[in-house]
């Protein structure tokens, strides 16, 4: 047996028959640093993760200048999640290959990991000069840009690496988004037409083509559209929300309820409608002898049960539930999230039902100055809705006095986005 054929036989996906071959070649030469590293990516790929570490750091403790051995021992502690030390391995790679672009992708890769996102661009910025027609690196490069909110760059970098392949799905989902953030709408409608096109059951791709191109708006979000986004943000949502973009509407909102239910005395049946995290649950518990959650995303619900305010956490849509729902509530509330509704008729009627007479409805949404409108599906997927909107749905669906004054819910951008907080009592029937 001799090496080329042990990895003729690894490589044709014959991994037993390679194994065997490979410790054939290590029972005549134990220190044969070719079989112990490939026996070790091997390893890595049947599941062994540790005993490819090991096999891998044999053959570098006798071939210090290996450098594809630490390249692969690096991307194995990658995906162990073990940053640090495949930084070490990549860098020990690049001391031997400067130009070794892969190495330079997955140290970028790594770093970022680590939030090193300055150093991440640095080594994506060179391996993009190295290989300028790399897709992968491309997309890596321009998926770092997107989160540090460098959108023209991001763009740059998608488009670069969808003209040189254009199955590179990923970064075209992205593309659409980054193109928007930059304010180029209608070659952000192309992307997402093109994403149609390759998954024609992608409903994000579906929404925010109709939100960027104004053709076939939906009166609402569609539900898959609302738990796919949301699902992907629950744990990052909390940290972007609050800290990055300023999100205030459950503090602006618990300050206008307190004003007209008085001292909190836990007494009251609250429903919290859209509750994701449950941001706003330890502001209302305080009123509320028994608080609900609705949401459509179960990974939000997960992290709203996490903080243990709530006596009962739905997974549904809030319309929905409250038709299904034949208990009265004192007060519903929702922070941002009758924004992912157009048409609101329906929802004020049916939250009309539910609601004791004399009980508060509550909510925020983004403001839509021109009056002449109803609402409108804004580029980046949202409604805003119009004041006198608002004031007429609310007065159909039998809401009184109705008390509807403009904040500043969060910024974005860092520009101020302006809302319009409500709060509607229910008329005895």
């Amino acid at each position: 047996m001799v090496f080329p054929e042990a990895l003729a036989l690894h490589r044709g996906g014959d991994f037993a028959q390679a194994e065997a071959a490979y410790r054939q070649l290590l029972e005549q030469d134990a220190d044969d640093v070719n079989a112990l590293h490939f026996l070790g990516v091997l390893h890595h790929q049947t599941g062994r993760g540790e005993a490819a570490v090991n096999l891998i750091r044999q053959a570098l403790e006798l071939a210090p200048d290996y450098r594809d051995a630490w390249n692969n021992l690096g991307n194995i502690l990658k995906e162990q999640g073990r940053y640090a030390e495949a930084e070490e391995a990549y860098r020990q790679t690049l001391e031997l290959a400067p130009e070794h672009a892969d190495a330079w992708n997955n140290l970028g890769v790594v770093l970022r990991a680590q939030e090193l996102d300055l150093d991440a661009i640095d080594a994506f910025k060179r391996a993009a000069e190295l290989e300028p027609n790399n897709a992968a690196v491309l997309t890596n490069f321009g998926n770092l840009a997107k989160s540090r909110g460098l959108y023209p760059l991001a763009a740059a970098c998608y488009h670069r690496a969808l003209a040189n392949d254009p199955s590179q799905f990923a970064a075209l989902h992205a593309y659409g988004y980054v193109l928007y953030r930059s304010g180029f709408i209608e070659e952000a409608a192309q992307a997402y037409r093109q994403l149609l096109e390759r998954e024609p059951d992608n409903a994000v791709a579906r929404h925010m083509l109709a939100a960027c191109s104004g053709e076939d708006v939906p009166e609402r979000c569609a539900s898959d559209y609302v738990r796919q986004v949301f699902d992907q943000f629950a744990d990052s949502f909390d940290a972007k929300l609050v800290d990055r973009l300023h999100y205030q509407a459950p503090q602006l909102l618990t300050e206008r309820l307190a004003a007209e239910l008085g001292e909190p005395k836990r007494e009251l049946a609250m429903a919290d409608l859209g509750c994701g995290t449950g941001l706003c649950g330890p502001l209302w518990r305080p009123w509320a002898a028994r608080l609900e959650g609705v949401d459509l995303s179960a990974g939000m619900l997960a992290k709203a049960r996490a903080r243990g305010c709530y006596d009962a956490l739905h997974e549904a849509d809030l319309h929905g539930w409250l038709d299904a729902e034949d208990r009265p509530f004192d007060v519903l509330a929702s922070a941002d999230t009758l924004l992912y509704f157009g048409a609101l008729d329906g929802v004020f009627a049916s939250a009309r039902r539910r609601l004791k007479p004399g009980g508060w409805l509550a909510f925020s949404v983004e403001a839509l100055d021109d009056e002449a409108r109803d609402f409108h599906l804004q580029a980046h997927g949202r409604y805003c809705h119009s004041r006198r909107y608002l004031l007429d749905c609310l007065e159909r669906a039998g809401f009184g006095p109705t008390c509807i004054e403009s904040a500043q819910l969060r910024t974005e951008a860092d520009e101020p986005v302006m809302g319009w907080l409500v709060l509607a009592q229910a008329q005895g029937v």
